[in-house]
């Protein structure tokens, strides 16, 4: 909007009397609880790594859960919200698990679910906004608030799919890493994993979240926290006995371990960053950073732009009417190529097929011309073949005319000689 008065200068006036200002953080704070919270965690890690045990760990409580397996051919994302209520603060949770990940042969596709369910949300809000008729005072936010990224706790460094999957997140969710069953690593060698980790990120330019520092409130534990960055946590609900205490924990053969014992490990840091001091920060991140970066791109796409620098107004009919033109003449253009490629291919196709008739064409001219000849030889042969059997046919009669005459000859001759005898 263009400032009707540009060198109008603002006067900060202080009341005589109260007038009821005061009670406006009052109202908000009303208003909020009464409509609720959501918060949308998503859970990136290998199968079997505790990812399930640690939700129920960081909430206490049991969610509903099925047990994934090694043998999923790719990944998938399964969302699951559940109603949650504290005193009478009502949180409506979303967790999304990543099932299936890191346990394929091939991990160039691993990550393009998870994008891909990101984008998706994004895409839901901001049809939302763009609708006339808007009502997002009570719109379900499904954006994802918190990415819990666990490391496997190998004790060396990240793994190439580690690194790759969270460059590619690093802009479109807030990261916190978490070293994940830290208890199979001794002291040191978590220390030693920890640096390696930061080091790792830093120097392939992998942004995570890190804890604000403006507010004086929280300023001093947040910069403390940012240290302890990545978290390592254990996730248990089983209940151990310590002394005369019943905790959560875990039980081994040369003691127990305790999930909330900030000396074991640092589960109490991740609640207390995540859901007590840092929640409203990650839902803020994630509306003005992650979301407004999305919406930026998208909206550039679309064609939409801020007033220029001379205060030229914005026209939505004129944005429009000329992306309704450019969509117009590309789609004619791409049916001309559309056209001009079947042209194309027709015409190939009739090349093609009169090479293959003018070859058909000369193998026929050759086997007829093999079928005449061959014809011919069979009629010769015929030929010879009659002339032998007319030959032998001779030869035959005139054996057996010989033979007749032979035999006639011979039963003659002793008839003779008994006449004779006789005599």
């Amino acid at each position: 909007m263009v400032n009707v008065f540009p060198n109008e200068e603002k006067r900060t006036l202080e009341l005589s009397g109260h007038v009821g200002l005061r009670s406006l953080p009052d109202q908000l704070v009303k208003r909020a609880v009464k409509q609720g919270y959501s918060f949308n965690i998503l859970c990136v890690g290998e199968t079997g790594i505790g990812k399930s045990t640690l939700i129920n760990t960081l909430f206490r409580i049991i969610f509903e859960n099925e047990e994934a397996s090694h043998y999923d051919e790719e990944v998938k994302v399964l969302p699951r919200t559940y109603d949650l209520q504290e005193s009478n603060v009502n949180l409506k949770l979303t967790v999304v698990h990543t099932v299936g990940f890191g346990d394929q042969i091939n991990h160039v596709k691993s990550s393009e679910p998870i994008l891909e369910y990101i984008d998706a949300q994004f895409k839901r809000y901001l049809e939302e906004e763009l609708k006339i008729k808007r009502s997002l005072w009570n719109y379900h936010d499904t954006r994802i608030h918190a990415c819990l990224y666990f490391i496997a706790p190998n004790g060396h460094s990240l793994k190439a799919l580690d690194l790759v999957t969270m460059k590619k997140l690093d802009s479109k969710v807030n990261i916190i890493p978490v070293i994940a069953k830290a208890d199979t690593l001794t002291r040191n060698e978590l220390v030693n994993l920890k640096i390696k980790v930061m080091s790792e990120l830093v120097s392939n330019g992998v942004q995570i979240y890190q804890f604000p520092t403006e507010d004086e409130a929280v300023a001093e534990i947040n910069s403390s926290m940012n240290t302890q960055l990545p978290f390592a946590v254990i996730g248990s609900t089983e209940n151990v006995t310590v002394g005369n205490k019943t905790v959560k924990g875990r039980m081994y053969p040369w003691g127990s371990i305790q999930v909330e014992n900030e000396n074991h490990c640092d589960l109490v840091k991740l609640r207390e960053m995540l859901l007590r001091v840092n929640m409203e920060d990650l839902r803020e991140q994630t509306h003005t950073r992650h979301y407004e970066l999305y919406r930026r791109c998208k909206l550039e796409e679309m064609g939409f732009k801020d007033p220029t620098l001379d205060n030229q107004s914005f026209s939505l009919q004129k944005t429009y009417e000329a992306k309704r033109k450019e969509f117009i003449k590309e789609l004619q253009h791409k049916e001309e190529s559309m056209r001009q490629m079947f042209v194309n291919k027709v015409k190939e196709a009739e090349v093609e097929l009169k090479e293959k008739e003018k070859e058909l064409q000369g193998r026929f001219e050759l086997l007829k011309t093999m079928h005449q000849e061959e014809k011919k030889n069979l009629e010769e042969k015929k030929r010879e073949m009659e002339e032998e059997m007319n030959a032998f046919n001779r030869r035959k009669v005139a054996a057996e005319t010989l033979m007749g005459q032979a035999l006639q000859g011979s039963s003659q001759q002793p008839f003779k000689k008994d006449k004779d005898k006789k005599k």
